[in-house]
Formats: C-alpha cells, structure tokens, sequence
C-alpha cells in the first residue's frame, strides 16, 4: 500500500496517472433503476399470472379469482470513501491531486454498485407483507441452475440458459449475461474452427461485439464476479433486466472541503446510498463454470 510520501517530488511529471481498474459501473444499465427511494426500505409491488374459469352452464353464478399479489424488499446500505491530504504535503507534491482523488472515488462507487448488484444475484431476497418471508435463490424457480459439468461455459449450457427463459415466458429483448474473460475464452476453445459460431465467437472475444445466442455479454473481471460458495466454480449469470432491481437512494456525490479539526487538511469525500434485489427467481440462471 502506498503512502502520501510516495508523491513527494524531484520534479520528475507534472500529472497523477491512474492505475489500471475498472473505471465505470458495468451492470447498472443492466438492471431496473430506481432513484426515487426514501427511508430505510421501499417495497416493490408484483403481481402473477392468472388463469380464466370456464363457464359451464347458463346463469351460472360469476366465479372470482383471488389476486396474486407480492412483493419485495430492498434496504439501503451506505458507502463512503475519504481521502485527506495534508496541506504540507501538498507543498511537496508538483500538482494538485484532489481531482486525482475525486475521480478515483468515482471509479470506486462504480465498482461498488456492481458489487452491490452481484452480491443480489442469488442473495436471498425478503418479500411478504413486511419483508418479513425469505426467498431463496431457487425458491419456486424453474431449473435456474445449470450445473458445473465439469466444463467451463459452453455454446450449450448458454443455450440451455435461454431455453430455461424461454420456457419461463420471459421476454426475448433485454437478456444479459455477466462472465469474466475466462469464460469467454473457453466458448472460443470450445467452439471448433468448423462451427459456424466460431467467426461471432472470435469477435465477441476481440470485443467486436457483444451479443450471441440472444444474450448481451457484459465481461467483468473475476475480483468482481465471485467463485460459488464452498466450490472452485465460478458463477455466471443469465438474466433478464427485470429480474434485479438497483434502488439509488443518494447518487454518488463528492465534496472538497478544508478540515478544521486536521489543521485544515483537505478532505475528497464522497458518498454513495444504493440498494439491490433479485425481484424474479425465474427470470435469472445460474451457469456453473469451472475453471479447473
């Protein structure tokens, strides 16, 4: 870890280069966007699917169907990242670097609402009346969980994503599916030169394009995107937008201000309120990846 003294000068460059990271959210134009959340819970209102009831005879007296509604929860969790820098050693530095430390906070609040919306991916979930009820990842879903098969991601376990979808009635457009490099690397291997998929698997690899099989791939590094508990198998997930909801309380925002209290330092501070939900069990898969 490096320290403010690192910065200290022989007059050797004249700006503050950022070190290589993930430098913009990637998932939330992926997920439903709430920015209207006030308190410390907002429930979000769902309704099922029903059926008709066949009339039988003439006068029949009318059937009623009782509505299916439900709900889920997300609760707001709060992060900060502050930075001070001490105004005498600013006086050996050559620039100024608060706007170095402001961007790099930026960068961390993307990071950070990715993280929040990874970690809801197969979270459980709290519906009912209060929040109060669980709802686990495979709770009344449908086959949402594709096993590891002692292979990595492959043209047919993507496939079988999109079947388990299609059979849940999910829509076609707005489908995504979040992996690391490696899985894209291993549909290249596995796809054969003779496949007529090999050319569009090249050029997803090479970032030519970003959609196969119906899914808009989104590559995240693997620090971001998680091993699956108790295993060596790397999840990667299939979904449609309106299965995760991202609640934003308070966007992120930064301030640069001068601390009384640390002989009028300079504080970069900045905040970022947000919450996430899995709002559909059935809406999202999980794709087992080994990565062996």
């Amino acid at each position: 870890m490096g320290a403010v003294t690192t910065a200290f000068t022989q007059q050797y460059q004249d700006n503050i280069t950022q070190l290589v990271q993930q430098k913009m959210t990637k998932l939330r134009m992926t997920v439903r966007v709430d920015t209207d959340f006030t308190g410390e819970f907002k429930f979000y209102e769902q309704y099922g699917a029903s059926t008709m009831v066949e009339k039988t005879s003439r006068n029949q007296d009318t059937p009623s169907i009782d509505p299916d509604h439900k709900r889920r929860r997300i609760g707001k969790r709060d992060f900060i990242h502050n930075v001070l820098l001490d105004k005498e050693d600013q006086l050996s530095m050559i620039v100024d670097p608060k706007s170095t430390y402001s961007e790099s906070a930026a960068m961390a609040a993307g990071r950070q609402m990715d993280d929040v919306i990874i970690a809801a991916f197969i979270a459980t979930a709290f519906t009912g009346k209060t929040g109060s009820v669980s709802q686990g990842f495979t709770n009344d879903a449908s086959d949402n969980e594709i096993a590891v098969a002692a292979s990595g991601l492959t043209q047919t376990k993507i496939l079988t994503a999109q079947q388990v979808l299609d059979d849940n009635d999910v829509e076609d457009e707005d489908r995504f599916l979040v992996c690391t490099p490696k899985q894209i690397n291993d549909l290249l291997k596995t796809t054969t030169v003779t496949s007529s998929d090999f050319n569009t698997v090249k050029a997803l690899v090479q970032g030519q394009i970003d959609t196969w099989i119906g899914f808009k791939f989104v590559k995240i590094s693997s620090n971001r995107l998680p091993v699956l508990s108790g295993t060596s198998n790397r999840g990667v997930y299939a979904y449609h937008r309106n299965a995760m909801q991202l609640a934003i309380q308070k966007e992120p925002s930064v301030r640069i201000d001068e601390r009384k209290d640390k002989n009028y330092a300079w504080q970069v501070f900045m905040s970022l309120t947000i919450g996430a939900t899995r709002l559909e069990e059935d809406r999202i898969v999980q794709i087992a990846c080994s990565e062996a």
